[in-house]
């Protein structure tokens, strides 16, 4: 993407004035993007966009400029606009070392890579996720559906002489299905997404994803208001993923940590969760959403032990804040772009599956509520306490699934709910998602298997006859 003597011509402007050390992210991203509202295509773009930033640390502070052009002349001035800020006493340049080109251990490849593939195909996926949905059942109203495909290449050099390269193929089918009957609405989602080529279509047909979330609005259409009260909670396989991922896992990033904005500063390793409970932030995962070779400061993808048995064992890192801890870079260093600069952030992040049947996790729980889909919800990492509202819930009565119900939430803080997990089955999934941090958006993974929860608050509705 960019010759070596470019490069280091580029790292030494930006170490011209001092500073710890000098980096620059170049990025060319091709992309398509299909939306489908109502029966009618509402959109279809693609495009190339590019651009590269150069960042100057000096100490713990860093000066970040970008420029959306890749020729010499504009990363120079990037460079020497980045090192404007920094004015350090002892008046000599850094020494810029020779790049050595890291190969990476862990690579994610397209067997059929998207972006040859025809828009026309792509297109056809929609009208058939379209028609599957409305054929489920005559109460769906409404289906929104999008396909997207990028192929991100980048390119990450800094003054240690680090030197990456690296293609970043993703792609994501997303329905959203409206059903309404009797003046009661409810809303279904499934968003399927990965690393990968159009393989990934062949194992996430379009007709069925559309039926997995027109299913999910249709049934809850029958549902009762929830109950409110303290009761058991069995989270679904990938459910207890999503709490993980909001309600602990940004805590455990390290910019928060050493802000003392989280609950889990100063916690290390403390028992903190159940005996039962093991959770990794892993970016090796193959094929997975938010995996990756390197991340975006050139550190190897890595797999970080967050809890084990219930003891809380590792922090998220990027370069600077591992610096500051004295400790190794744990590849967690992420940004949305080139545009942005990079900070900690979770990647693929799971509970690990442990021993129990899942069927007999559900037959040992007499009464509670079944906690299949997450939705929105609110975390305050500095105390741990959340709200997540739940899209598709039922109750559990005698050990088994009865009546589905609406409008429930479940309200909690983490650590607590982390040490009241009683259960832990053997089966797993993941859902994926984008995860907002500080106005960036990166695709993340959250993972778990069924598990439950021995007593929890369930926020209910009030029966109101409109759910959502």
């Amino acid at each position: 993407m960019l010759d070596r003597s470019v490069i280091e011509e580029v790292l030494r402007a930006a170490l011209s004035r001092g500073g710890s050390f000098a980096e620059i992210f170049a990025e060319e991203r091709e992309s398509a993007t299909i939306h489908l509202d109502d029966g009618k295509i509402e959109e279809l773009t693609s495009g190339l966009d590019r651009g590269a930033g150069v960042r100057v640390v000096h100490g713990e502070a860093s000066a970040y400029a970008y420029s959306n052009r890749l020729d010499p002349e504009a990363l120079l001035e990037a460079a020497r606009a980045a090192s404007a800020s920094v004015r350090d006493a002892t008046g000599e340049a850094p020494e810029v070392l020779d790049l050595t080109r890291a190969q990476p251990e862990v690579v994610h490849r397209a067997e059929r890579p998207a972006v040859n593939l025809p828009p026309q195909t792509k297109v056809d996926w929609l009208w058939e996720a379209d028609d599957a949905a409305r054929s489920l059942d005559p109460s769906v109203r409404q289906v929104v559906a999008s396909y997207g495909d990028s192929l991100q290449r980048v390119l990450i050099a800094s003054s240690d002489g680090r030197l990456v390269e690296e293609e970043r193929p993703r792609i994501r089918f997303v329905v959203q299905v409206v059903a309404a009957r009797d003046g009661v609405i409810q809303t279904g989602f499934e968003g399927p997404a990965g690393i990968a080529g159009v393989e990934f279509m062949d194992a996430h047909p379009p007709r069925e994803v559309a039926e997995k979330a027109a299913r999910q609005a249709v049934t809850m259409l029958g549902g009762v208001p929830a109950p409110a009260k303290e009761m058991p909670v069995v989270m679904g396989p990938g459910g207890g993923g999503v709490l993980f991922h909001e309600a602990c896992g940004h805590g455990l990033e390290a910019d928060l940590v050493q802000k003392d904005s989280s609950i889990y500063r100063g916690k290390l390793g403390q028992k903190l969760a159940s005996p039962l409970v093991s959770g990794v932030d892993d970016s090796t995962e193959p094929g997975a959403w938010g995996s990756f070779s390197f991340d975006d400061e050139g550190s190897p993808a890595a797999r970080t032990v967050l809890f084990a048995d219930g003891v809380l064992e590792g922090y998220l890192y990027d370069r600077i804040r591992a610096r500051k801890d004295g400790v190794p870079r744990s590849a967690n260093g992420r940004r949305q772009s080139y545009a942005n600069l990079p900070i900690p952030r979770m990647t693929n992040t799971s509970i690990l599956p442990g021993q129990a049947d899942p069927d007999e996790v559900l037959r040992d729980t007499e009464r509670g509520l079944y906690a299949k889909r997450l939705g929105g919800g609110q975390v305050n990492p500095a105390t741990g306490d959340f709200v997540f509202g739940v899209t598709e819930a039922y109750l559990i009565e005698g050990g088994e699934l009865s009546k589905p119900v609406r409008g429930a939430n479940l309200v909690g803080n983490g650590i607590g709910i982390l040490a009241a997990i009683d259960a832990v089955a053997s089966d797993f999934e993941t859902l994926q998602g984008i995860c907002g941090k500080e106005g960036q958006g990166v695709p993340v993974g959250n993972g778990s298997p069924t598990l439950r929860i021995a007593r929890m608050t369930v926020g209910g509705t009030d029966g109101g006859g409109r759910g959502g």
